[in-house]
């Protein structure tokens, strides 16, 4: 059997969801790598299938397109992630909501082309059916009805559900030290040979800049970050974010540039960050705090950036500068 310090060095890459996937891992040498990165590539196109808004053909989109009161035979793990983003959304008082796939298409971040003018912005906002009113999910029988019209979008989940398939794959080969991602949705097991965690860059929250802020050192949990620096639309000078706020059925618009979680599973760093996002720099930290998380909030202030740590539940750092 071969000791920690025979291990050997792996590092599978491919394309999936708009982006690329990871997998750094260590184990025996001489692995059938073919066979890996295999696994791998047909997880998460598996995932990418079923809950891809920009493929007319997935599962999500065949869902979005059934008539109201009709039960739909979706695969288990559709069923998983939207029953999963149903809880989110209900222990977030809303925040985070799937039912915003027709104004992700409004605003320009969705597979139809659109262009946004200053009168979307006066728009008065209508009042909108929650996915968690709405959808009715047998998870025995893996069918789903809606209640009412709904275009479901998972963008702010499936990512981080993709990760965990990937981690999935790796564990069911008996690989038990890795580092796993999609973009920058990551989920570790283990430690390094050495002993050493996983290293995490977290990216400093500049628009059209890429640059480390910080690294944070991972183990055996996920890690999962929304922001507003990535995908937005300028309209009038005046920079959108892509993450929409189900209250005001607009982009978000307060402080946070953005919101990192660490949790158990990459699907529910994913959803919390974005919810947390949603809520804001003051309910926030809040909710993070009642609900023992571990997160960092990070607001623009002027031209310096402001740091919010909760970690366990407990408030880390009320204030920490770091310039733009």
């Amino acid at each position: 059997m071969k000791t920690s310090t025979e291990l050997q060095r792996y590092n599978l890459n491919g394309e999936t969801m708009g982006t690329r996937y990871t997998a750094l891992f260590y184990a025996a040498a001489g692995i059938d790598t073919d066979a890996v990165g295999h696994n791998l590539a047909r997880a998460v196109a598996r995932v990418d299938q079923q809950m891809s808004t920009w493929k007319p053909d997935s599962d999500l989109n065949r869902l979005n397109a059934a008539p109201e009161q009709q039960w739909v035979s979706v695969p288990e793990e559709l069923a998983t992630v939207l029953s999963a983003a149903l809880r989110v959304s209900q222990q977030s008082g809303g925040a985070f909501d799937i039912a915003v796939g027709d104004l992700v298409d409004a605003w320009g971040f969705g597979p139809a082309e659109q262009t946004i003018t200053e009168q979307a912005l006066t728009t008065s906002p209508h009042a909108r059916l929650s996915a968690s009113a709405a959808l009715m999910i047998d998870t025995q029988r893996n069918q789903v009805r809606k209640r009412a019209p709904l275009q479901l979008d998972l963008n702010g989940i499936a990512k981080g559900f993709g990760v965990d398939e990937l981690a999935r794959c790796l564990d069911e080969l008996g690989i038990t030290r890795y580092l796993v991602g999609i973009d920058g949705e990551m989920r570790a097991r283990g430690v390094k040979p050495d002993g050493q965690c996983w290293a995490v860059a977290l990216e400093k929250p500049r628009r059209g800049v890429r640059e480390v802020m910080g690294v944070m050192e991972l183990g055996d949990a996920a890690i999962a970050t929304s922001g507003d620096y990535r995908h937005w639309v300028d309209v009038a000078g005046q920079a959108y974010a892509h993450t929409m706020n189900p209250a005001t059925g607009a982009p978000l618009c307060n402080p946070l540039a953005a919101v990192t979680v660490v949790a158990s599973s990459c699907m529910l760093a994913d959803a919390w960050a974005t919810a947390l996002m949603v809520l804001g720099e003051t309910e926030g930290p809040r909710l993070a705090q009642e609900r023992g998380m571990d997160a960092l909030f990070v607001l623009r202030d002027g031209q310096q950036f402001k740091e919010i740590s909760i970690v366990g539940g407990q408030l880390q750092a009320q204030i920490e500068t770091r310039p733009m």
